[in-house]
């Protein structure tokens, strides 16, 4: 099974959506994410939907990307590219342009794409045990530029250079104590306190959160877009060099088929 992206209304106004891929800790397919994109443009549409809360099926949140698919079209530049540009950030942007609140409820492995999905959200809870980082190092390719500028700006530069420079892990309490968390509490009580975080934002006014969406979004953009750093990740997604040039070097495909032998690596 490619795994699925659900969405259900509940009551007071919050949306359930849960990230399922059985056996895989919810890692995400192709085909997740384009759920993904569909589910939080249908959210944005919404009149009803005051409040989304994101969760993981299981014991876990994400665990990354459903590297058993990468072997299919990770080694073709373009296909490469259109995987990144088009599945994982039509994903991605849907959460980042949706204007209803969005709470996080993080158990277990938040990893690579976990962590790219935990960062579009407002509030993020987890459970003690929660790990987060982003190891792709280990399977020899970078984060695409425009996840690699999501991801630094949600848990700050320093912490994204140690996850993907060092393939470091973080705790919950390491990422509670660098801002990227709200809170974090006993594993047991996530759902419980992540529902009571979005039932709270649910019983306020809608339009006055859905306008203070669009006020942080709007107090990013200008910035954003007459700095240095934008214009630098623009040109790199514009092909100035070609992010996506690697797709067919021998680390890559080194490291994919490494994991997939369950072997370690040999770069």
């Amino acid at each position: 099974m490619p795994g699925e992206v659900t969405a259900r209304q509940g009551e007071g106004g919050v949306v359930h959506v849960v990230l399922r891929h059985e056996g895989r800790l919810n890692a995400m397919s192709r085909a997740m994410w384009r759920e993904l994109r569909a589910v939080f443009e249908g959210v944005q549409r919404s009149a009803d939907a005051r409040c989304v809360l994101i969760e993981g099926d299981g014991g876990a949140f994400c665990a990354g990307g459903d590297i058993s698919e990468y072997p299919a079209f990770r080694f073709d530049a373009a296909a490469l590219r259109d995987f990144h540009e088009n599945d994982v950030w039509g994903g991605l942007h849907a959460m980042l342009a949706c204007d209803v609140p969005i709470v996080a409820s993080i158990r277990g492995a938040c990893m690579g794409a976990g962590v790219e999905i935990a960062s579009c959200c407002d509030i993020r809870i987890a459970g003690s045990a929660a790990r987060f980082g982003a190891p792709i190092a280990k399977l020899g390719f970078p984060m695409a530029p425009r996840e690699a500028q999501l991801v630094a700006g949600a848990v700050g530069e320093v912490v994204a250079r140690q996850m993907l420079l060092e393939a470091a892990t973080f705790s919950a309490p390491d990422m509670l104590a660098r801002g990227f968390l709200s809170r974090v509490v006993a594993d047991d009580m996530v759902a419980t306190d992540a529902l009571g975080s979005a039932q709270r934002v649910a019983a306020l006014a809608p339009q006055a959160a859905r306008m203070n969406k669009q006020t942080f979004r709007a107090l990013k953009t200008p910035s954003a877009r007459n700095s240095k750093e934008f214009s630098a990740i623009e040109s790199i997604v514009n092909g100035v060099p070609d992010p996506y040039g690697y797709a067919n070097s021998a680390e890559h495909r080194e490291g994919i088929t490494a994991f997939l032998d369950k072997r370690p690596p040999v770069f």
